[in-house]
């Protein structure tokens, strides 16, 4: 689970991490009242959306202007006059896609003298599963390209957990970022503090870029995105009630009430598969014959009839989707089950595009003839490269 950059900071705040006053604005008449509460001179006015590269970004619509997502004013007019121009608008980064995400909510913050600005980012390493901490003196909007073109000047290093954070990795990131004195003894207090958070609130990625030194001598967080392991979200009330569903996929929202697991992706065949290799292997082999899956989505080895109904009805609440392809591979999960689901989805939502079914596994004739009895016009598969060249034929035919 993500969450805003004026949410994440105040979650880091309360371990004592340096970030800049701010206050968030949902409304424009909100605006000049936490301009005022901050007192200026310079604010900067920042879209609050789950993507990155918003000061790069563009709107969409010409009344937004051309000054990207995160705006610096010198005046408190000016501060009204950028809430007014972004509050409502979508605003396209290089991670939301041409589509865009429409900004709700912005985060009025006072502006910082920077000196220099670093990258530093905390996540979970699964090759040792440890956390790893990365950091660069290359922070800002271009981190993509310094990892692309000059990986040499990004520096990573894991935490033991049975030690949990030392003084010794204080001191590699201070002699990553070329930092001495007053400096480096800062950045061993910063690590030690965001480590304890990133632990004990269960985030799955912690990312401060840029983090800055201030002309004060200052470190200071000027920017934070954090995410959260959902598995752990039971454990942390307060973090849950941060949840901005506005920011993400209706489907994917659905799809999460009946524990399915469950991506939107961008392609035209939908595709209805129990267990996540499986899955990946179904997604693999329609785009070998020529076309792009349009989710991931499984429904899990003890799927219910009515899970099933859901997940059938996601997918085809899916406008995108112009086939749909059903692979079950019955162990735990029987082949019966997934027939009177998809069966009873269809019922209640109608079936207007092509539906390729194939069944294996436990009760796999049962599951069969219940199908071919229905008088549903699906088409049947012996096995799975049957299947994704019958349902990759059907929808070019429907085309």
């Amino acid at each position: 689970m993500n969450i805003h950059e004026y949410q994440a900071k105040a979650v880091l705040k309360e371990f004592g991490v340096p970030v800049s006053r701010g206050v968030p604005v949902l409304k424009v008449e909100e605006a000049e009242a936490a301009a005022k509460e901050l007192g200026g001179p310079l604010w900067v006015v920042k879209s609050q959306i789950h993507a990155g590269g918003r000061g790069k970004g563009k709107f969409k619509e010409a009344a937004a202007g051309e000054k990207g997502g995160v705006r610096l004013a010198k005046s408190i007019d000016e501060v009204k006059t950028f809430v007014k121009e972004m509050l409502g608008n979508t605003l396209v980064t290089i991670q939301t896609g041409p589509a865009g995400k429409q900004v709700n909510r912005l985060y009025i913050e006072d502006g910082s003298d920077i000196e220099k600005e670093f990258y530093l980012s905390a996540l979970v390493d699964r090759v040792t599963s440890r956390v790893s901490f990365v950091v660069s003196t290359e922070g800002g909007m271009d981190i993509e390209e310094v990892a692309h073109s000059t990986p040499e000047k990004i520096h990573t290093f894991s935490v033991d957990p049975a030690t949990g954070i030392m003084p010794h990795h204080g001191r590699t990131v201070a002699k990553a970022l070329n930092l001495s004195g007053d400096l480096a003894k800062q950045a061993g207090v910063l690590v030690a503090k965001l480590y304890k958070a990133f632990v004990e609130k269960d985030m799955a990625m912690l990312e401060i870029n840029p983090l800055i030194v201030s002309k004060q001598g200052e470190l200071k967080c000027l920017d934070a995105k954090v995410s959260f392991d959902s598995n752990a979200l039971y454990r942390h009330p307060d973090m849950l009630a941060l949840r901005d569903e506005t920011e993400e996929d209706a489907k994917e929202i659905e799809a999460s009430k009946y524990d399915l697991s469950y991506i939107t992706l961008d392609g035209a065949i939908g595709c209805m598969v129990n267990g996540a290799g499986l899955a990946m292997a179904t997604m693999d082999i329609i785009k070998l014959y020529g076309m792009e899956p349009a989710n991931f989505l499984d429904v899990g080895g003890g799927a219910t009839k009515e899970k099933v109904t859901a997940a059938f009805k996601i997918i085809t609440a899916d406008p995108n989707v112009k086939g749909i392809l059903v692979n079950i591979f019955g162990g735990i999960m029987r082949c019966d089950v997934i027939a009177e689901g998809v069966i009873a989805a269809v019922k209640d939502v109608g079936l207007e595009v092509p539906l390729v079914v194939r069944l294996e596994g436990t009760n796999v004739e049962l599951g069969k003839r219940i199908i071919s009895e229905s008088g549903l016009n699906v088409i049947p598969a012996d096995d799975l490269d049957d299947a994704a060249q019958k349902i990759v034929k059907a929808v070019k035919e429907a085309e």
